[in-house]
């Protein structure tokens, strides 16, 4: 994402444009699903020096202004992506942590939350778990056998 399309993002939400502000919703749109850490080199690689305080308060006004999607995953730090519009989901590899976008069907069915509990639901988030290529490749090198037992012992241990 190029400056100017961030910049006019911001606006359009009716943030104050910063450099800081830039850096960060540029970084998100440039490397998804990465984490503070990551964030931070970029951002640092992009206007120099930057807290990282400063970048988690950035991360959390653009989530709450929609321009940023939080990612939470068990047993890992937050990722953050940029919100395209579009609906999406993800999958995410067990062994190495990648995350990748998939697609939401065209008519697929809407999840809907029960009634029965009072909630007004915004939104939900379904998660796809497994291991990536790489990491089946991997594997499988090792031992061909052990590729389907070890998914299904690590499947029991996170759950």
């Amino acid at each position: 994402m190029i400056e100017t399309e961030a910049r006019t993002l911001l606006r359009g939400a009716s943030l104050r444009v910063t450099r800081p502000r830039v850096a960060v919703l540029s970084a998100v749109h440039e490397a998804p699903h990465s984490d503070v850490s990551t964030l931070l080199t970029l951002v640092r690689t992009r206007i120099g020096a930057v807290s990282t305080q400063a970048v988690y308060d950035v991360l959390k006004t653009l989530v709450g202004a929609g321009l940023a999607r939080r990612i939470d995953l068990p047993n890992s730090p937050a990722r953050y992506e940029g919100q395209s519009g579009n609906n999406h989901q993800h999958v995410v590899c067990r062994s190495c942590g990648t995350i990748a976008d998939v697609d939401v069907p065209p008519g697929a069915p809407r999840l809907e939350a029960p009634q029965n509990h009072g909630f007004s639901v915004d939104h939900v988030e379904v998660t796809y778990w497994g291991l990536c290529p790489g990491c089946r490749a991997e594997r499988g090198r090792r031992d061909p056998e052990s590729v389907h037992r070890s998914f299904h012992k690590e499947e029991q241990e996170n759950f």
